[in-house]
Parts: C-alpha cells; structure tokens; sequence
C-alpha cells in the first residue's frame, strides 16, 4: 500500500514499513539533519518543511497515514511537560492530514506517558478527535523488545480504520517473551545483539562508530544506569543537553557510553543505515526514533487488509 509519513525523523518506522512491503510515497520532517538521514537511506521523497507550511493538498494520495508525532510535549522524560504544550498540537496537524487524504488507514505511535497527562484526559481527547474525522480508532501499548528489538520500550500505537472499510486492524502477536516460553523466542540482549560491532577504539569501518566522552554515572536515572549485557537495553531517549552525554545509554562493560552505531543497533536500525550530522543530533535522531522491527510488526498486520 501508498503510505505517507509525517514527522518521519530518521526514519525508523518508514523502514518498518518498507520492510513489510509498503511504499512511502512521501514524508515531512523539519530537522535537517534527520531529512539528510532519511534521504541518505530511504530516497528523496522527503520534504524538509515546517508541517504548518505544507499545502495539504499537494499531499500524494495515500492507503495510510503514519506519523510518530512529537512526543517531547507529554513525555514522562520531559519533566515539564503541560496539556497545553504548543508541541502537543502537532498531533492535530496529523489530523488535518487525514481528513484531506482520507486514507483507508492510520497509525499515530507516542510515548507511553501521553496515557497519564492530565488524568487521562489528553488521550481521551486524541481518540475522540480521530473517531470525529470518520475512522474507528483504538491504541494499544507495545513493548518493542517483544517484537526482537533488543530494548525495552513501551509506545502507545493508535491505529484508525476509515468508516465503511471491511478491516478490523489486529495489533502483531508478540515474537518474543523474556524467558523465551510459550512457543515464543527470548527476548533479544543487548550483548546479542552487538556482538558483531567492533571496538569503537580499535581501527574500523562502521558507520557513525564513535562515542561521547560524557562522564558515567550511576545514579538510577535515564542514561546513568549500568546496562546488564544479558537483557534488554533500557529506553534509549533523546533527552539531555546539547552534547548529547546525558542521554546516551552505558555500554554493557559499563565502561563507556554507547557509540551511535550501537545505539542505533539497541533501536533495531540496520549496521548499514548511516545518519547525518553531528554526533549529539545523531544521538537524538536515534532517540526519537521508531524501531523499525516494530514499525514492521505493526504495518505487516495491514497485508491482511484484502480490499482495494
């Protein structure tokens, strides 16, 4: 199916879905350097715009309409974050969007956190916008590392499914569980899943394979936890200042942070995907990215949709 994608970043959950089969006849993201990413690996079909300058209109025709719209505004990493964040409103533009491509499908991800702002209200007020376009809406909280990502990330998937299609959405049945049980797979270490990543201090090839020297600490919060090598990474985030130290996970010696490229790896991006910029931006462009075997999960469960 034709997908359009809004607040694309990097392009994690763009990637899923070409994994799955689909085509991403356009995107938006006004980061330059994440759009320097995206087209460096997905193509030119990006728009470097502010989404409030798009003509709506000019928007490609689409069977779906995907769009991890900026989370920053609710959360629970952002210690200020209101209702009335001006970044919680990009989510309406996601709605604008739908309303004038009138897509068959779409599916908006966010941070877990997005559930408790404002007692609950906030979501109740997204669901209620969406199913007031004309789409049945429902979400539901995935745990990334129960679809082989090696991290535990728990992101709310809102998918929403035109009035009159004949397609009832089922979320992606996990593939993995953390012991392994149930006919499933274990879950995914960190330490399995860089043990092909070469030593960042030893001469190498690997793209976007170098480090920040920002202090370890260990100290409980996001970015200062030891990293146990035979489990899941801990959320990978986009939050800390401009060096981008703050945010970046140990590695699993502990002795170091993780390089971008390892990363990238916790957040399922291929060796192979190369981002663009400086290596704090790099850092935040991991961070705020969908992993794309979960994006993929999610957009396989729309090949069943056998419809026109």
């Amino acid at each position: 199916m034709k997908v359009v994608s809004l607040f694309s970043g990097a392009g994690g959950l763009d990637l899923g879905f070409k994994m799955a089969g689909h085509e991403i006849v356009w995107a938006n993201d006004n980061f330059p350097d994440a759009v320097e990413t995206y087209k460096t690996n997905l193509g030119d079909h990006i728009v470097y715009e502010d989404i409030y300058k798009i003509d709506v209109s000019k928007i490609p025709d689409c069977d779906i309409v995907i769009g991890g719209f900026p989370c920053q505004g609710f959360s629970i990493a952002n210690m200020k974050r209101h209702a009335d964040d001006s970044r919680n409103e990009l989510y309406r533009m996601l709605i604008k969007v739908i309303t004038e491509k009138q897509p068959k499908f779409f599916v908006a991800e966010n941070v877990k956190g997005i559930l408790s702002l404002e007692h609950g209200k906030v979501i109740k007020m997204i669901m209620n916008d969406f199913n007031s376009i004309g789409y049945t809406a429902e979400y539901k909280v995935l745990n990334a590392a129960n679809y082989g990502v090696p991290q535990l990330r728990n992101r709310v998937i809102i998918v929403g499914v035109k009035a009159g299609i004949d397609f009832k959405y089922e979320y992606p049945k996990p593939t993995h569980n953390e012991n392994g049980t149930d006919g499933l797979k274990k879950w995914v270490s960190v330490g399995e899943a860089m043990k092909d990543i070469p030593d960042p201090d030893q001469p190498n090839t690997m793209l976007n394979h170098t480090y920040s020297q920002f202090k370890l600490k260990f100290n409980g919060y996001i970015g200062n936890r030891a990293i146990d090598p035979n489990k899941p990474a801990p959320t990978v985030t986009a939050r800390g200042d401009d060096k981008g130290g703050v945010v970046v996970l140990h590695h699993p010696n502990n002795k170091r942070r993780m390089t971008c490229r390892e990363l990238a790896t916790v957040q399922s991006f291929p060796l192979d995907y190369e981002f663009k910029g400086n290596r704090s931006s790099i850092y935040r462009q991991i961070g705020n990215a969908v992993p794309p075997l979960l994006g993929k999960a999610i957009a396989e469960q729309f090949n069943l949709y056998k419809g026109e």
